[in-house]
């Protein structure tokens, strides 16, 4: 017993001595040049977009992120480069409806319900996107939304807003 405990802290000293911490992205592939160099993609979920913290395992170790302010990851963020090699984070695509009011009226119904239930939502353009969930589903096809449902990368995390309220 007392040998897998020595073993097993060995592994956990080591683990953190080669956890490089940076303060936050080097830059975003969009602007971020890559030239010959290999592209390793680390692959997160799009809610651990909304982590202060984050901990990632890539080919040269370890990388920890720490956030000390409201910066958060992207899609395409650069985390590391040297000369041969660009770690980049890659955000999991989500199950999405894209909601498409007709009118200002429809809008405000759906924002509504969609409200009182609590559903964190996005924008983009004139769309709303929330996340699949077949009550949803029956909501809208109730109320006649013209919506789609898509597999899509969101630009930031689904987030509740945590703004005090009573439903009195």
């Amino acid at each position: 017993m007392r040998a897998c405990a020595r073993t097993s802290a060995r592994t956990t000293v080591r683990a953190l001595l080669s956890l490089r911490t940076l303060a936050g992205p080097l830059g975003n592939l969009d602007t971020f040049v890559v030239g010959p160099r290999r592209v390793e993609r680390v692959v997160i979920r799009s809610d651990e977009l909304a982590k202060r913290v984050v901990r990632l395992t890539t080919s040269v170790g370890d990388i920890g992120i720490r956030f000390d302010d409201d910066r958060r990851l992207h899609d395409g963020d650069v985390l590391y480069a040297d000369d041969e090699l660009v770690i980049i984070i890659g955000v999991e695509t989500d199950d999405l409806f894209v909601i498409r009011p007709r009118d200002i009226g429809q809008a405000l119904a759906i924002g509504h319900a969609l409200g009182n239930r609590h559903l964190p939502a996005q924008f983009d353009g004139d769309a709303l996107l929330v996340r699949y969930d077949p009550l949803v589903e029956e909501l809208l096809r109730e109320k006649s939304v013209p919506f789609s449902r898509e597999t899509r990368v969101v630009p930031e995390a689904f987030r509740h807003a945590h703004a005090p309220h009573n439903h009195e």
